[in-house]
């Protein structure tokens, strides 16, 4: 059991000091019990900065805990399934005593590594005591074929062997990083690229508690929470995993996309990489343009054009808004305006950043990735239209151009234009302001390209391209 609160800030220093402060060994999926259990009864969160799996993931991975069960988390790429593993360090205690200087951070009332044995029976209540935070208690490791059995468990040092000792005696075992994980949370990434061999050397150290270095076989009780993560194709596909190891994680569960275009927002908000404003303009979001962001990445997922087996990660969704928000930024400063807000002029700065995280079915000039990708973009834009504004209320606007009105957009047009076009056009101010947008100039150009492209993609203007700044010509 853990210390008290006095006994802890009393901080003993020796065993026997422990051992008056009242101190007993558990393990460390009691202690992730215990304080997952803690939490619940708090009504506090379990995983911060996770979006999308109180439903579903967050629930099983609790009922796994508290079942004391090692994880399995099954999803395509950028699925959070580290992040989750990460996270978990925050169930465990903020400080554990381990034998000073141990390899094993053995506990010091229930030692397993030679060398603290060794160190107790000398130094009995004496024996010193380290504090081992809990962030130091996490080990991760990403699964790749030229991975060895020294790196995961350990191998025989010969600079040990050299001064003399026997290589029957378990101290001349050069620890790896699983038992030096020894009380703590292992994960291991991509689990089914490791090779089958290493992973028999895994199974043991994790079923039968015991290690095999060069022949020689080493009883070890390791005390490990174990995490794997694995591509559900490649966990499922014969032969990429041995069966055993599968059946000794306790619980396999599932993770998945954003299921909502509010999820994906909310997540590439939150995710996006952010700077001091340094005496650069500032940028506003539109939310349809944050809407038009998160439609292209979920439509990217249901794409029969985009290999679904390797994903879409939401990592598509937060790169693309960083550099729709960087050509936004980019064009307020040629322009000398105080703020800047991303346009539909801007889309194209997705196309690098969309195309170099998506894979496609088949690969040809028919089907070139950018065609598919602004085909997708096109899409996105009609449906988050079709979602904001009833076109029907623009005719006035319709009939503007057809009187003999002209627009022309791109990144050159300063915002200024936009809101002289606004006050000129009948009928125009009041779909803007229904898009909930400030009063900014920026934020007005904003809403008037995305009404004029929608316009456009509904058949009711005509657009002629190729206009410098990626934009284009709007008329009758």
């Amino acid at each position: 059991m853990p210390l008290s609160d006095a006994a802890a800030s009393a901080d003993p220093r020796s065993i026997g000091e422990l051992r008056d402060a009242g101190y007993e060994p558990r393990s460390v999926k009691q202690e992730m019990r215990a304080n997952l259990i803690a939490r619940l009864a708090d009504e506090r969160p379990v995983f911060e900065g996770i979006i999308g799996f109180d439903e579903t993931v967050i629930p099983a991975i609790e009922n796994a805990i508290l079942a004391g069960q090692d994880l399995c988390l099954l999803g395509e790429r950028g699925q959070a399934k580290t992040r989750l593993a990460r996270l978990l360090v925050g169930l465990l205690d903020e400080g554990i005593p381990v034998v000073a200087g141990s390899e094993l951070n053995d506990d010091p009332l229930a030692p397993i590594g030679v060398d603290a044995l060794a160190r107790i029976e000398a130094e009995r209540d004496a024996t010193p005591v380290e504090w081992l935070p809990r962030d130091r208690r996490y080990a991760e490791k990403l699964a790749t074929p030229d991975i060895t059995i020294a790196d995961l468990i350990g191998e025989v040092d010969p600079v040990k062997v050299a001064e003399g000792r026997y290589l029957s005696d378990a101290s001349t075992i050069h620890y790896g990083m699983i038992p030096r994980t020894n009380r703590g949370i292992f994960t291991i990434n991509e689990l089914p690229d490791l090779a089958e061999r290493i992973q028999v050397g895994l199974l043991n150290i994790l079923e039968e508690r015991d290690v095999q270095v060069r022949g020689y076989v080493l009883r070890l009780p390791l005390d490990l929470f174990v995490v794997a993560s694995a591509n559900p194709e490649d966990y499922t596909s014969r032969g990429r995993i041995i069966t055993p190891l599968k059946d000794r994680l306790g619980s396999q569960i599932r993770t998945h996309y954003p299921r909502s275009i509010e999820d994906e927002i909310a997540i590439m908000r939150q995710e996006r990489v952010r700077f001091a404003t340094d005496g650069a303009p500032s940028i506003e979001e539109p939310a349809f343009m944050l809407e038009i962001v998160a439609e292209l990445t979920q439509l990217a997922r249901r794409s029969p054009e985009i290999s679904q087996r390797s994903g879409v990660s939401v990592r598509v969704s937060i790169a693309n808004l960083e550099v729709l928000l960087a050509s936004a930024l980019k064009r307020a400063v040629r322009l000398g305006e105080p703020t800047g807000a991303p346009r539909v002029s801007d889309l194209g700065a997705m196309l690098p950043t969309t195309t170099g995280k998506i894979e496609l079915e088949t690969l040809g000039d028919e089907s070139p990735e950018e065609r598919v990708v602004d085909r997708l973009m096109t899409r996105a834009l009609y449906n988050v239209f079709a979602r904001r504004v009833d076109v029907d209320e623009l005719d006035e606007v319709v009939d503007a151009f057809a009187s003999g009105l002209v627009v022309e957009t791109g990144e050159l047009v300063p915002s200024r234009e936009y809101v002289r076009w606004l006050h000129e056009t009948p009928g125009l101010e009041p779909v803007v302001r229904s898009l909930g947008v400030s009063d900014s100039p920026s934020s007005v150009a904003s809403a008037v390209e995305f009404i004029l492209e929608g316009l456009h993609l509904h058949r009711r203007l005509n657009k002629e391209r190729g206009v410098p700044g990626g934009g284009g010509r709007y008329r009758a």
